[in-house]
């Protein structure tokens, strides 16, 4: 028996989030596999024993060699998993936020030739070496607020180049950067200042040129659309979607957000791999969800940044049996933050959901959204031996001590990398 290369010990509750393989319904999304006193070895990458601290330590006793973290009581949990983000762009956008906050609506801003456009402008203009640069920087912010897993889309090019120039830059990385990323193409995110006035013709364009090129090379594991009133049809997003499909890209949707347009329902005709946003779900769709197993990725701080006052239904989702997860939706137009806890925080006093419900949802839940909870949202014999160590001895306090980074050590892959 190999002796670990990694212990973590005297853990005061270490959150396994064990369980079957899939995500967390119902009334388990409140089961933390909790653990007191408890204790994590790992081999490599790879996690070896979770539980009882007496146990792992009569089975991995440790070698002069092994790497020992003491938690000093405090909480241990598994990586924080942000399936939704927009990482790589160019700049930022406060001015809009300036604007919201005086009362300009996001359509207004949109269609004044602000909000997506207008970092399709900037990032086309970006050299790749400016977007590698704020990428990274991004992703840093991430791993030191405990995200160990994020997926990156693309989005702000809207064009054959740019869309290859982005996800190149996130390929780069997802090779360099501790976190693991998993790449989306969102070619079709809004319609290019060139394409207005034939929409129909850009949505070709996505299917026809872009889809295939970006698959043939490799650089997406997922396709996304903003199926959304003023944005794509139903009809324009299911294209775009079985398109994806067809060269082997999982679907994802930016689905009914600002309004009930049929999102949720295409997104469990189509089986994505999740429905994203959601604030104005119907009740059908939400039993669609429910039906189909698709993963619900709630964005509060979104709706935040917005200023507006309905949130996603999470309880209603819950109740209905729908897997619900959280991310940050990370952009620079509406939602410019990198801080999964602060999500966590939104969840509970926002959308209502206990800190268990929230903790579950921005892990196992959350690692399923980017089809990787085989690897990754759960610590368990086999899974990646990612984990985040709180300053905190009650995980309770994690959404409950909000604005402040509470994070003590991350572990990433088996190495402490924050």
């Amino acid at each position: 028996m190999a002796a670990p290369d990694l212990i973590v010990q005297n853990a005061g509750e270490l959150l396994t989030l064990g369980g079957p393989p899939g995500p967390r319904l119902g009334a388990g999304m409140r089961e933390l596999g909790l653990v007191t006193g408890g204790a994590v070895a790992a081999v490599g990458e790879r996690i070896v024993a979770a539980g009882p601290e007496g146990e792992v330590l009569s089975a991995f006793p440790p070698s002069a060699d092994t790497v020992v973290l003491d938690a000093a009581g405090a909480v241990v949990t598994p990586g924080l998993v942000d399936p939704h983000t927009h990482a790589v762009f160019a700049r930022t956008r406060e001015g809009e936020f300036a604007l919201r906050v005086e009362g300009k609506s996001y359509e207004e801003i949109a269609e004044a030739g602000g909000g997506i456009r207008s970092s399709v402008r900037s990032l086309r203009a970006a050299s790749s070496d400016d977007l590698l640069a704020r990428g990274r920087a991004t992703l840093d912010a991430m791993l030191a607020h405990g995200t160990t897993t994020a997926e990156v889309k693309s989005g702000y090019g809207l064009e054959l180049e740019a869309e290859v120039k982005t996800l190149e830059v996130v390929r780069e990385l997802a090779k360099t950067h501790a976190i693991d990323v998993a790449p989306t193409f969102l070619g079709a995110h809004e319609f290019p200042d060139e394409w207005r006035d034939d929409r129909d013709g850009y949505v070709s364009l996505v299917v026809d040129t872009m889809m295939p090129a970006v698959a043939a090379a490799g650089l997406a594991r997922f396709c996304d659309v903003f199926c959304e009133e003023g944005v794509f049809t139903v009809d324009q997003s299911r294209a775009v979607l079985e398109a994806g499909l067809r060269v082997g890209l999982g679907a994802k949707l930016h689905a009914d957000e600002l309004h009930a347009s049929g999102g949720a329902e295409l997104a469990a005709e189509l089986g994505a791999v999740s429905a994203d946003h959601l604030v104005c779900a119907s009740d059908e769709g939400i039993r669609a969800l429910a039906r189909s197993g698709v993963v619900a990725v709630l964005l509060p701080g979104t709706t935040l940044s917005l200023g507006k006052t309905a949130f996603a239904p999470a309880r209603k989702m819950i109740d209905e049996g729908v897997a619900v997860a959280l991310a940050t939706d990370c952009n620079p137009g509406s939602s410019m933050t990198e801080s999964m806890q602060i999500i966590l925080s939104l969840a509970s006093m926002m959308l209502r959901m206990t800190p268990a419900e929230a903790m579950t949802a921005a892990t196992v839940n959350a690692a399923c959204a980017v089809a990787l909870g085989d690897e990754v949202g759960s610590l368990g014999v086999g899974k990646l031996c990612d984990l985040v160590i709180w300053e905190v001895d009650d995980h309770r306090a994690i959404p409950y001590h909000y604005g402040v980074n509470l994070v003590r050590a991350v572990v990433k892959r088996g190495r402490v990398v924050s």
